[in-house]
């Protein structure tokens, strides 16, 4: 297992290290009401919600760069789009509040800042109650001319950085075909790229890939028969992808720990075990962050694995957040 001297080891080695991300930035905007303040409009029949309180924080990519940035690597440097309207502008502070460089993001005509806005209601108890989220989403692919805006600066960006995450969260995101390849080909040309997507990972080939269990069964056998399957099957599922994609895969198994291979004999890292309450929202971003982090930091395979390890057991015990770790904290998970 790690100690607390090797830990100490990374992150000063990590503090000469530039880290880049490319992927899907958005914006969680919660907005908290109080119901008992509510009175029955006159001009609709409705009773408004009284929003007391607001917060805004960075989600999606933006949350893995949150979660690099508070390693505090030398530099933080995103890649993403945002879109000609107020959210845009609040993401834009939000991503220069974090430490994260925002100079090769991409405005773009036309299409939404991605945000997640949640109206979250109170009453007399202290039950809080969340209705449906408003979602401000896209939904349909960027045109040529943003698509090589994007090519332009993720060849800008691999110049700059030790090592690339890649955070393709949206089905109509950053990470195009033609982008997806240029990523690629920066791997074969000995960038570390970390590539995390939810619906494409099967088309990320000579990169290190971090799925999680689901999406690496649907990569290589489809949606069904995952629910049933047992844990050696998941671990196999891997080798096969990492064979199949001439890839390390990094695995992350929830509760069980992850798995890392190349295609054959990998290893298993246990799960940090943790107490009380529990919320995984995040955990994954929090993961994909501290294992680029140390693999940057010149780290092996099963060092960096180890500290994700340790890096989401923090953010799981963050309640009602998406939450950071930084390495005092992922350290006292040591004591």
């Amino acid at each position: 297992m790690l100690t607390k001297e090797r830990i100490a080891e990374i992150r000063n080695d990590l503090r000469e290290k530039t880290v880049g991300i490319i992927g899907d930035f958005c914006l969680d905007i919660y907005w908290r009401a109080d119901m008992t303040r509510s009175e029955l409009s006159r001009e609709t029949p409705h009773f408004p919600l009284p929003v007391i309180d607001e917060a805004v924080s960075l989600g999606a990519g933006g949350n893995v760069a949150a979660n690099l940035a508070a390693l505090c690597p030398k530099k933080v440097v995103g890649l993403s789009l945002y879109g000609d309207d107020w959210r845009g502008m609040l993401l834009l502070e939000q991503a220069a509040r974090a430490g994260i460089a925002s100079d090769l993001f991409i405005r773009t005509q036309g299409r939404f800042t991605n945000a997640y806005c949640k109206p979250m209601k109170k009453g007399v108890s202290d039950v809080v109650y969340e209705d449906p989220r408003l979602d401000f989403d896209n939904y349909a692919p960027i045109d040529r001319a943003t698509e090589d805006a994007v090519i332009a600066n993720l060849d800008r960006l691999a110049e700059l950085c030790d090592v690339l995450c890649v955070a393709d969260q949206f089905r109509y995101g950053i990470v195009t075909d033609r982008v997806r390849e240029r990523i690629i080909s920066h791997a074969k040309n000995g960038l570390p790229v970390i590539a995390d997507s939810r619906y494409h990972i099967a088309k990320f080939t000579d990169c290190i890939l971090k799925p999680n269990e689901a999406e690496c069964w649907r990569a290589v056998y489809g949606d069904e028969g995952y629910l049933t399957a047992s844990s050696d099957e998941l671990t196999a599922t891997a080798d096969t992808l990492a064979r199949r994609n001439r890839a390390t895969v990094f695995c992350t198994l929830g509760d069980k720990g992850s798995y890392l291979t190349k295609g054959e004999n990998g290893c298993r890292t246990p799960a940090v075990k943790v107490a009380g309450p529990l919320d995984i929202c995040g955990a994954g971003d929090t993961t994909l962050a501290a294992f680029a982090c140390a693999l940057a930091a010149g780290a092996s395979f099963a060092d960096a694995a180890q500290l994700a390890s340790l890096a989401s057991a923090v953010t799981v015990n963050k309640i009602g957040v998406t939450g950071t770790a930084t390495f005092k904290e992922i350290t006292e998970q040591l004591t």
